[in-house]
């Protein structure tokens, strides 16, 4: 099963930029976007239902901010809209189909801002969003959670760690939380088959940054280690842009 997950920055600017032709190019089974910046009435159909995918969107509240959407193949055995808090919900962070094997979460993560103005707003959405992975995992279900997470792990996940330990997106705060997710039973899909630097999925809009690869890795595929062993391939598609992601890829035996 071939899942794809991409924050695209606008989903009417990502479709203008070849989106149809990327997701006919790929066939996959599901892929979940971030940050959409749209609701589904000022959308036509050709964009609601991409070559013939079933669509199921979360946006915010606000109009162009935020959203996640979800499109499959099959019909998802049922759809969650949020995690069940309106603080978080409003701002359309969160959205989780069911399938057999597995739950799927498709999640916008919030930032942290510059001045660290939403780090708190950040953390507990972390917190929230991991007790609730942890009760799905209680009640014996497989989770696959995806999304931009905004936080870059590790020192090899982003270009120049030294000038940013302050900066939004690699703050102690936000990598002891991941840290802990990790070390708590979840297992980080692409570093299971690369540990190397060098592999981004977000670069700056400045001129050059991205040919220069001057970016940060901060959208991951996670999964229960118990579900580990059905991971096949997990990899980046950097050369495909529309974005100021890239979108991420994760292959599943299942």
């Amino acid at each position: 099963m071939l899942l794809f997950s991409w924050n695209v920055n606008g989903v009417r600017a990502v479709w203008r930029n070849g989106f149809a032709d990327w997701l006919r190019s790929q066939r996959p089974d599901v892929v979940c976007i971030q940050e959409v910046k749209a609701h589904p009435e000022q959308l036509d159909d050709e964009l609601l239902h991409p070559l013939g995918y079933r669509s199921y969107w979360h946006p915010a509240e606000r109009r162009g901010y935020s959203g996640v959407t979800t499109f499959a193949r099959q019909e998802p055995l049922s759809v969650t809209y949020g995690l069940g808090r309106e603080d978080f919900d409003r701002e359309g962070r969160v959205l989780m189909t069911e399938f057999p094997d597995f739950t799927l979460i498709n999640a916008y993560f919030p930032n942290s801002q510059r001045e660290h103005a939403r780090l708190d707003y950040k953390l507990s959405f972390c917190r929230a969003i991991t007790r609730r992975l942890n009760r799905m995992r209680r009640e014996g279900r497989n989770l696959v959670l995806c999304g931009d997470y905004n936080i870059a792990h590790r020192p090899i996940d982003l270009r120049n760690p030294k000038q940013n330990q302050n900066n939004a997106g690699f703050l102690p705060e936000e990598r002891a939380w991941m840290e802990r997710f990790l070390k708590n039973g979840y297992v980080d899909a692409f570093r299971r088959f690369c540990d190397e630097p060098g592999h981004y999925t977000w670069w700056s809009y400045r001129p050059t940054i991205r040919e220069r690869n001057i970016g940060w890795r901060i959208d991951y595929f996670c999964v229960n280690v118990e579900f580990a062993p059905a991971l096949r391939r997990a990899f980046h598609q950097p050369e495909i842009h529309g974005s100021d992601h890239c979108p991420i890829g994760l292959e599943l035996d299942v």
